[in-house]
């Protein structure tokens, strides 16, 4: 059976129908291919890969164009689900003509649906911008990996009643601005959910709690393909990184040994041609 093209709109409804919202990363065509398969929601391309994919200690050094280039496999490799360009670092922090022009390339030309920033009530002239050009914008509170260094590391936010308030303010705000959804990452459950029920849009949660509307986490984290960096939300489901460092420590020995390759994964040549080349080369001497 056919699955309809995940929309915007159709997150909303999914809020309003009390269906937990499922959302993932993924930065190549064969990831995109499963998740599509799977029936994920919604796939961020998230500026995650200068970590995970380009082995950065953080996600600042990540271009427009590294993000360009993923954005595209993945809209290869994925037709249903709603698809979500991550702008990276300053690609919308020095002007809003720049941010504008930016989010306009992820779906011009990289095939995604819509772009996601970080930031709160900062960022409302941008996102208020791009969202009336017709470019959907999914906010980013809480833990904004772009700010690491101004929030002090990796850190949870929003643990005091200062704090907190200023959250809830951004949530509301960014609804205002025209944001289709939300991310919170790295607050306490308790607020996570409090914003949830107060916002009309849907939030998504990593690090947030049960009481969002949609869960999101990195694909690298899930199968565990990354070990560099273990934040406590992260759930691993399967250890791949094990399963495939003993698959090419297999490949090394078996190269070695001279087992492989063995007949199976060679091929022949019919004896008649063989014996006609050796005379070939005969006759060429």
């Amino acid at each position: 059976m056919d699955r309809q093209k995940v929309t915007t709109r159709s997150i909303i409804e999914k809020k309003q129908q009390h269906i937990p919202i499922t959302m993932l990363t993924a930065y190549d065509f064969p990831a995109a291919q499963m998740m599509d398969e799977v029936g994920i929601d919604i796939i961020l391309v998230g500026d995650s890969l200068g970590m995970t994919v380009l082995g950065y200690e953080t996600t600042l050094p990540v271009t427009m164009e590294d993000m360009l280039h993923h954005c595209k496999a993945v809209s290869r490799g994925a037709k249903n689900p709603l698809l979500v360009g991550d702008m990276p670092f300053m690609s919308y922090q020095v002007s809003v003509e720049e941010g504008v022009r930016n989010a306009g390339r992820f779906l011009q030309e990289a095939g995604m649906d819509a772009v996601k920033l970080e930031g709160g009530r900062e960022k409302i002239e941008v996102i208020r911008k791009i969202v009336a050009c017709g470019i959907p914008v999914m906010g980013h509170i809480g833990l904004t990996p772009q700010s690491v260094h101004q929030l002090g590391g990796f850190r949870t936010q929003g643990k005091t009643a200062n704090a907190a308030m200023k959250l809830i303010q951004d949530a509301l705000a960014l609804e205002q601005a025209g944001i289709f959804a939300l991310v919170l990452e790295s607050i306490p459950e308790k607020l996570g959910r409090l914003i949830s029920e107060r916002l009309v849009i849907p939030t998504i949660g990593i690090g947030a709690g049960g009481g969002c509307d949609g869960q999101v986490l990195v694909i690298h984290d899930v199968l565990g393909l990354y070990d560099q960096f273990k934040p406590k939300f992260a759930r691993q489901y399967a250890n791949l990184r094990k399963v495939m460092v003993d698959a090419i420590t297999s490949y090394k020995e078996e190269v070695i040994s001279g087992t492989f390759p063995s007949n199976e994964h060679v091929y022949p040549i019919n004896d008649q041609e063989w014996e006609k080349l050796i005379r070939l080369l005969e006759e060429a001497e």
